[in-house]
């Protein structure tokens, strides 16, 4: 149906004028939400003074700051695939790069910015971005951690007046002789810069929540900026040189292997801490109340080649190496953006300022910017970090990571502790305690606490080697993991004992049996038998005083909840934030023994099922329920699956149904509904066509006959749908025709014959009615009409 809309003032007065069905489609207009407008201010407030700082704590040109923070916005910002973070110079990068300055030069850092940059974009169409997610926790905030410190150690020598030294021991060593040799005049600049940070976000009441939509590094900044000029303090102060002498990349020189570990080191820093902070803003955007619909979560690999080409881009026109910022992004969240346009406008921002803006940037005391890193510094070292690794008992990993990159560099500190990090899991992982030990009643336990490896098979086998013959003995395994050489040996001498006379199980913790899911603790069958309606020989519960059973349907819910919930919990929660998007409508009889998702080895989200006794498709305009129709039109036009099988199974009560009922008597629902099955068996009772076989054989008997016949009758009647026969006339809809044999656990895929020009495959039915294309129904093991 053509809808009708009114192109001008002319086109209403006479009424609606349809639209050309080949006029090219309305151009959408460009918006940008108002949240997006007032989020990019707020972040650009914030940019701007963190720009020029870590500009300063690297020792570049205060300008390449600016560069970064304008290309991490409209290139990382457009390009990435995290729509709501924000990149820029990121002080993650200070150190390194303040390295890299020292040994190279400016122009060769912007060389190596560049080839990390070409790095990050191969990372990314390697597709591998999520390997970087492998990293222990533990490893990276030792590694932020080790940054602050050492940003907060070098600037604090600024803060007190004088100048940095190269390392954090050499820094620690020329403090002593600064705190002699203190300059008023920064010292009390920085001060307060400090205090204007630290009281601005806890201002009271309701001016205090109207205050602090100003972000307090701009406060701080302004602060001490109007202060020193209001005094006419004598300090040194930002110097913008003009844009015509700004340093652009040049070739990298140096020693190859020093050029490489340069790149290497980057790479890795700009690209853990943009994955893991996109990772983090997910997180923060899903907790918000306001979460823009909009925004899906982010694509890492996108990420990572969006940050790639910042990087290329940056380091080309001499700007800093581009990392996703923590502190901005949270800013953009908080803000209340909805989609990537705030961070690209506030890269506009920042190259309006950095053209327009040079006279007041150039009054910002060196000091308030030095307190102001100093201060990021310090909160990189963050207390709740400290707290998490503690809890999961990683705090060695993180110390040594810490100390690692304080004293020896960002890469070899990595190195370090990722070292740690395997070795503390490899002395998890051999470290089991295995103790044994007879009770009151003879009954010999063996505790085996920890994962369960070969390392730990000889003190277990000589454990069980001390229980005596034709005792009973309980071994409780206390961990997640059991490795083959375990497996053998427990399973070895589970045999023998029993072969000896003895009885033996194997529990999990606190006590219950390993070989049973918790819900089905109450009875003595295999893991699966929880799937099965099956009743237990060999109760172990005793049964309830008022003589009703405990209710199946709880005990299964139960079941899920704790075993199956929190393995699919995030793909459900990901198709429940994207829709359902099925491939295939799966219509098949409402039999209790076709389980869909095992015959078919699918997922939530694979399939649209459609169930009803019998797999009937009712022709268009029966008089009957439209559930069928409807479900059938809402899969093609709506969800628009690609395919369409209708599922017959062995046994099938309807078709026994259609065979015996009488034609006559009274009127059941049933009877009613079955109604729509009597063209399959007018089918098979017509014409001198031969039976259907199956793997070489005749079907059993009549009722499986009809189960086939019903099949290709009912792909018929979905031919004569609409929609159904407008998807097949386009070419982008196939059908397909099944059958389940239940007692052999086989399915068959109905096929064309030879005769028909097919190959024998599982061919989709395309173009005629099946009775005029088939002389065969060849399955995945040849099934023949």
């Amino acid at each position: 149906m053509t809808a009708c809309v009114p192109t001008s003032d002319t086109d209403s007065a006479h009424g609606p004028r349809a639209q050309q069905p080949h006029a090219p489609p309305p151009r959408k207009r460009f918006r940008i939400a108002r949240a997006d407008v007032s989020a990019s201010v707020a972040v650009f407030l914030i940019a701007l003074p963190l720009s020029l700082g870590i500009a300063l704590a690297t020792g570049a040109p205060l300008q390449a700051g600016l560069v970064a923070a304008a290309v991490g916005g409209l290139v990382a910002g457009r390009l990435g695939g995290a729509p709501l973070q924000v990149s820029g110079p990121a002080a993650g990068l200070t150190v390194v790069t303040a390295d890299l300055i020292q040994r190279y030069g400016w122009r060769t850092t912007c060389a190596i910015t560049v080839l990390a940059g070409l790095a990050q974009v191969g990372l990314g169409c390697l597709r591998v971005a999520r390997t970087a997610l492998a990293v222990s926790p533990a490893v990276v905030h030792g590694m932020l951690a080790g940054i602050g410190v050492t940003i907060a150690v070098a600037q604090l020598h600024i803060v007190l007046g004088g100048t940095p030294q190269s390392s954090v021991t050499a820094n620690l060593g020329a403090l002593p002789a600064q705190l002699a040799d203190l300059h008023p005049a920064a010292l009390s600049i920085s001060l307060l810069t400090l205090l204007a940070l630290v009281l601005w976000p806890r201002l009271p009441g309701w001016a205090g929540r109207v205050a602090r939509t100003v972000p307090a590094p701009l406060v701080a900044v302004t602060v001490a900026t109007a202060l020193a000029g209001f005094a006419h303090l004598r300090l040194d102060k930002v110097e913008l040189p003009s844009w015509r002498s700004h340093a652009l990349v040049g070739l990298p020189e140096g020693p190859v292997l020093g050029l490489v570990a340069a790149v290497l080191t980057v790479t890795l820093v700009c690209g853990v801490q943009s994955l893991l902070g996109a990772v983090a803003i997910d997180k923060l955007t899903v907790a918000r109340p306001d979460s823009a619909p909009g925004v899906g979560r982010s694509d890492l690999d996108r990420e990572l080649r969006g940050q790639g080409a910042a990087n290329i881009v940056s380091g080309a026109l001499g700007g800093l190496p581009i990392a996703g910022v923590a502190v901005r992004s949270v800013a953009n969240v908080r803000a209340g953006a909805v989609s990537r346009n705030s961070t690209m406008l506030h890269g506009v921002w920042v190259v309006v300022a950095a053209l327009l803006l040079v006279p007041v940037l150039e009054l910002i005391p060196l000091a308030a910017l030095a307190a102001l890193v100093m201060a990021i510094g310090i909160q990189m070292v963050s207390l709740n970090h400290i707290r998490s690794v503690t809890r999961h008992r990683e705090i060695l990993v993180y110390v040594v990571t810490t100390l690692g990159v304080s004293l020896f560099g960002v890469l070899e500190g990595v190195a370090i502790g990722v070292a740690v990090a395997v070795a503390v899991a490899l002395h998890r992982l051999a470290r089991t305690r295995i103790t044994c030990e007879e009770d009151s009643e003879g009954v010999h336990h063996v505790h085996v606490r920890g994962q369960l490896t070969f390392l730990a098979v000889p003190r277990l086998s000589r454990c069980l080697h001390h229980i005596p013959q034709r005792a009973h003995a309980v071994v409780e395994l206390d961990g997640s993991f059991m490795d083959h050489a375990a497996y053998e040996t427990l399973n070895s001498w589970l045999d023998a004992h029993a072969a000896q006379g003895g009885s033996a199980e194997v529990t999990g913790r606190g006590g219950q049996r390993i070989t049973e899911p918790a819900a089905t603790a109450h009875c003595g069958c295999r893991p699966w038998t929880p799937w099965r309606n099956h009743q237990c020989d060999t109760p172990q519960e005793a049964p309830r005083s008022d003589g009703r059973e405990p209710h199946q349907l709880a005990k299964g819910i139960s079941a899920f909840q704790q075993h199956t919930a929190p393995r699919v919990r995030g793909e459900l929660a990901r198709l429940a934030r994207e829709g359902q998007q099925p491939v295939q409508l799966f219509l098949t009889c409402a039999d209790s023994r076709v389980v869909t998702s095992m015959i078919t080895a699918s997922g939530p989200g694979d399939l649209f099922v459609v169930r009803n006794v019998g797999n009937l498709v009712p022709l268009p305009g029966a008089e009957s329920d439209d559930s069928v129709a409807a479900a059938i039109e809402y899969a093609v036009d709506v969800l628009q699956v690609k395919s369409i099988t209708v599922c017959g199974h062995s046994g099938c009560g309807a078709m026994q149904a259609l065979l015996n009922s009488p034609p006559t008597g009274a009127s059941t629902p049933l009877k009613r509904w079955l109604r729509h099955g009597l063209p399959s068996l007018q089918r098979m009772a017509a014409g001198p066509k031969p039976w259907p076989r199956i793997a070489g054989r005749p079907p059993a008997d009549a009722v499986e006959q009809l189960c086939l016949t019903n099949v290709v009758q009912q792909l018929e009647h979905l031919r004569a749908h609409e929609a159904v026969a407008r998807r097949l006339a386009e070419g982008s809809l196939e059908l397909h025709g099944m059958y389940f044999h239940v007692g052999e656990a086989q399915a068959y895929l109905l096929a064309e014959s030879a005769e028909g020009g097919a190959d024998g495959g599982g061919t989709a039915l395309a173009g005629q009615a099946p009775d005029e294309v088939f002389s065969q129904v060849t399955p995945t093991r040849s099934v023949e009409v």
